[in-house]
Parts: C-alpha cells; sequence; structure tokens
C-alpha cells in the first residue's frame, strides 16, 4: 500500500476502563536554549532567540503524557532535596502524576540537562546526572501490585537497575502486569548487554534506527528489529521511532515480521522543537495498549501525542490532553509497513 494509500482512522478509538501505569526512571530538570546560529566560544556573549526551564526527563515526560491523557499513573525516581528537586515536585503533582515513589536523596542534586536547539529540530544535549541513575528496583517493586503496566524509560541512565531490571521484568510479567521499555541513546556508545536480559521479559520496546541497530548489532533497523523480537517474549511488539516519518509498530508472529506504519499528521502551529516527542509517543502508545487500543489505534495515538509534543518548547507543555489526543489520531494515516 502506497502512502497515498493509507487510511486515516475513521472511528474515534475505544476506551475501556482507566488502567494503572507505574513509571520508573530518572528526574532531571531541563534547560533548552534556542540557537539561531553557532555557538561561539572564547569569552564571547551571545543573544539568543530563548531561554526556557521545564520537566525534563524520559520517564517523567512519559508519565506527564500519560497523565494528561486521563490515565491514571505513578513515577519512581529519584530526585535531591534541591530547588530543582521542589521544582520537579510542584510540576508533577499540577499534571497529576502520583509522587509517592518519588525518593529524596539528600546527597545528591537533582540532574539536569541543557538542551542546545536549532530551527531544524536537531539538538545537542548536555546532561549532569546528579541523581539520575539510583532509582533501584528495590524501589519499584512495592509498587508492582497495584500496576497494570510497568514502564522504564531511558535504560542507559538507569545504572543502578543494570543488573536485576531483568528481574523485575520478570517479577511484573509474572504477576500479570504488561512492561515496556525505551532504550533511548546510550551516552557511553557500548550499548551494555543487559539490556537483551530485561527484552526477554519485554512486552513492548521503544527506539529508533540508532538504538536499535546498537542493541542488536545488526546491519540494518529491520534486522534488528528482528533480532530483537526474537529475544523478547511471544507476541512482543517493537515500536519504531522515525521522526518526521512518524512511527512503526512491529510484532513477530510465526517468524514473519509484521507492522503498521503510522505517519505524521498535518498541523497547525510551528514546530518549536523535538524535545520529548519520542517519550510523549511512548506514552500514547503505553496508554492506548493499557485501554485495550488495537496496534493501529495505539500507534496512531502514539504518533499523535508525539507530533502534538513539537509545537511547545520543551517536553511537557505541547502535550495534548485527551479529547485532543484522540481527535487528533483519528486523523492519522496508518498502513501496513513494510518488512
Amino acid at each position: 500500500m502506497t502512502p497515498a494509500q493509507a487510511q486515516p482512522l475513521a472511528q474515534p478509538l475505544s476506551q475501556p476502563p482507566t488502567p494503572h501505569i507505574v513509571v520508573v526512571g530518572e528526574l532531571c530538570v531541563d534547560v533548552i536554549v534556542r540557537l539561531d546560529g553557532p555557538v561561539l566560544f572564547g569569552q564571547h556573549e551571545q543573544i539568543v532567540p530563548s531561554t526556557t526551564v521545564t520537566m525534563g526527563s524520559s520517564s517523567a515526560i512519559t508519565a506527564c503524557g500519560i497523565a494528561r491523557l486521563g490515565t491514571s499513573v505513578d513515577l519512581v525516581a529519584v530526585r535531591g532535596a534541591d530547588d530543582f528537586g521542589d521544582y520537579l515536585d510542584s510540576v508533577l503533582h499540577r499534571r497529576d502524576v502520583g509522587t509517592a515513589g518519588v525518593r529524596i536523596d539528600a546527597s545528591l542534586p537533582t540532574g539536569s540537562s541543557v538542551h542546545l536547539t536549532r530551527a531544524d529540530g536537531d539538538r545537542a544535549i548536555l546532561t549532569a546526572m546528579g541523581s539520575i541513575g539510583t532509582v533501584t528496583a528495590r524501589d519499584a517493586r512495592p509498587w508492582l501490585d497495584r500496576a497494570d503496566h510497568l514502564h522504564i524509560g531511558s535504560w542507559f541512565l538507569q545504572h543502578a537497575l543494570e543488573h536485576d531490571g531483568g528481574a523485575l521484568f520478570a517479577e511484573a510479567r509474572a504477576a500479570g502486569v504488561r512492561t515496556s521499555l525505551d532504550g533511548n541513546f546510550d551516552p557511553s556508545e557500548r550499548w551494555n548487554s543487559s539490556i537483551l536480559e530485561v527484552l526477554e521479559h519485554c512486552d513492548i520496546f521503544f527506539g529508533n534506527d540508532d538504538e536499535i541497530a546498537g542493541i542488536s548489532s545488526a546491519a540494518t533497523a529491520l534486522e534488528g528489529v528482528a533480532a530483537l523480537l526474537a529475544r523478547m517474549p511471544a507476541g512482543a511488539a517493537i515500536v519504531r521511532k522515525t521522526g518526521a516519518d512518524g512511527a512503526e509498530l512491529w510484532r513477530m508472529p510465526a517468524g514473519e515480521l509484521v507492522g503498521v506504519h503510522a505517519a505524521v499528521p498535518a498541523l497547525d502551529g510551528v514546530l518549536h522543537d523535538t524535545v520529548g516527542a519520542g517519550d510523549s509517543l511512548a506514552a500514547g502508545v503505553i496508554s492506548g495498549m493499557a485501554r485495550g487500543m488495537t496496534d493501529r489505534e495505539a500507534l496512531a495515538l502514539g504518533v499523535a501525542c508525539g507530533s502534538l509534543s513539537t509545537r511547545a518548547v520543551g517536553g511537557i507543555d505541547g502535550q495534548p490532553d485527551e479529547g485532543r489526543a484522540l481527535a487528533t489520531a483519528a486523523s492519522v494515516a496508518v498502513s501496513p509497513a513494510r518488512a
């Protein structure tokens, strides 16, 4: 089927009773600097179009996106006892994200990232770890008995989960909890093998082509998708994030790749930046699947959420509420993906 033949969703998306999602991961502040030219060093004071301080971190942005869609969500994370931590706590409360699972470690500063963003959507990210990477499986285990879905964001920053993340997912699935993982980029570019152990107990994996290739060591993205699905449980899915081309959702029944593609919809407004767009996409897919949507419906909702998030600065201010997300998802063209 060609893109011109792709059919948009014609019916409103299904909305079964609201499940409960638990997101485990990092908390950090984002300082977003918009650039209109190269960064100049040598003691050069440079005027930039804008600077914004907002909620950062893949995990927290995903949790905020899930809550914005009207789905119940708790965040399990660690922050410092400082102004950045207090700011993040206030944002999470305003966004209806449960924070009882957020541990305060007074010995560490709250993590922070500076995003240098360009008009074309590209960016450089400078991160000071602080409390990032200190959340543990022990922090998360008490939440399994109240979760319908357990998600870990930004795996390669979750250093304290490296050795028992797989066991945590195994326990979750044994308890009937669906699991998902967003790899995100590995700053060390070593793509540690522990993620393969986690994927053995992962129902949904989110990754772009660089991440899929790095983790799988495959020559092409689709070969990587097939290799990772072969390690994942029967019936598992991989959501391949393809940026301006939207996203694909792949499964491998009977050893053959079968997928759907959702295209980015036409939107009003200016693209401000792509900070957190993939995390908002994950929020839509997770919320959709937890509510019983089909692959087509959930992927359309995810692409709608990710696309709409680019219409504001930062990862959360552009996240759509349930009504706008569903209306936009209904206009997303979904077609079979080419294996």
